[in-house]
């Protein structure tokens, strides 16, 4: 059955989300940046995290619809707590990946109330100039209407290169399906990233973490991780790094949910 997009109204903005799954814990991923909205691939999502339905209701969140020229992580953090508040989600098994661990990371400092337990897929605290090459030629990429270019740095910089290789076609049959306004919406979210810097306020997270890393990062390169992990290094804290999957080590390693739902279910 086709997992169908709802949408959670709010006095300022709307976003969309799906969900599926009817256990008793609630369990959120918030996507990573992606050229075309994660929605479209919320049967992919059920699909992948089928095992996880009897035990968890599972949330995966979008971006607000209509974003501000201007969105920093700390206003996509913002929006996102109050789409679960306005859902009634608090306490929940939260999961960042990439920019998402980003978002997750604000919502923990300044939202501790909503969630219960984080982990961070090849995420950072603290963006610097030298972890936002890859991201800087994205909007280039994309600021040249550059669709196919985009698509196939995109998939480069984030999949090890056997895996990139497999996917190519489908990548480039992508970029010809991407719109002006997809492109306009990746631009801005892209720009969020710049300047993002949580590192001063990550000691007052209280929550148990789970930081995932990878030794082959070619985005914001496996510093990233181990940054986090010098910080919150403690009986709440957990990470691990793995070698040869590359920045979506969430989409390529084959243990990647079970290592997940160990944590959430421990």
């Amino acid at each position: 059955m086709a997992i169908g997009i709802e949408t959670v109204h709010t006095d300022t903005f709307d976003m969309d989300y799906f969900r599926f799954g009817s256990g008793e814990k609630t369990f959120v991923i918030l996507p990573g940046l992606s050229v075309q909205s994660v929605m479209g691939s919320a049967d992919a999502i059920a699909t992948a995290y089928a095992a996880w339905a009897d035990d968890f209701t599972v949330y995966v969140f979008d971006r607000r619809k209509v974003l501000p020229s201007s969105y920093a992580i700390r206003d996509m953090a913002e929006d996102t707590a109050l789409a679960f508040r306005q859902l009634g989600l608090h306490d929940v098994c939260l999961f960042g990946a990439s920019q998402g661990g980003m978002i997750g990371l604000a919502m923990a400092v300044y939202h501790p109330e909503l969630v219960g337990k984080l982990a961070l897929g090849s995420t950072s605290a603290h963006v610097k100039p030298g972890q936002l090459c890859a991201i800087e030629k994205w909007i280039s990429l994309a600021k040249r209407k550059d669709t196919k270019g985009l698509y196939l740095s995109f998939g480069e910089e984030i999949y090890p290169p056997a895996f990139f290789d497999k996917c190519r076609d489908t990548l480039l049959a992508a970029a010809d399906t991407v719109t002006e306004e997809e492109l306009e919406r990746f631009i801005i979210l892209a720009e969020g990233i710049r300047d993002f810097d949580i590192t001063g306020e990550l000691r007052s997270i209280r929550c148990s973490v789970l930081a995932i890393g990878s030794l082959d990062d070619r985005v914001l390169d496996s510093d990233a991780t181990m940054e986090i992990a010098k910080i919150l290094k403690g009986t709440n804290f957990h990470y691990h790094m793995y070698s040869g999957f590359g920045h979506a080590s969430f989409d390529t390693a084959p243990d990647y949910l079970d290592r997940l739902y160990r944590f959430y279910t421990s």
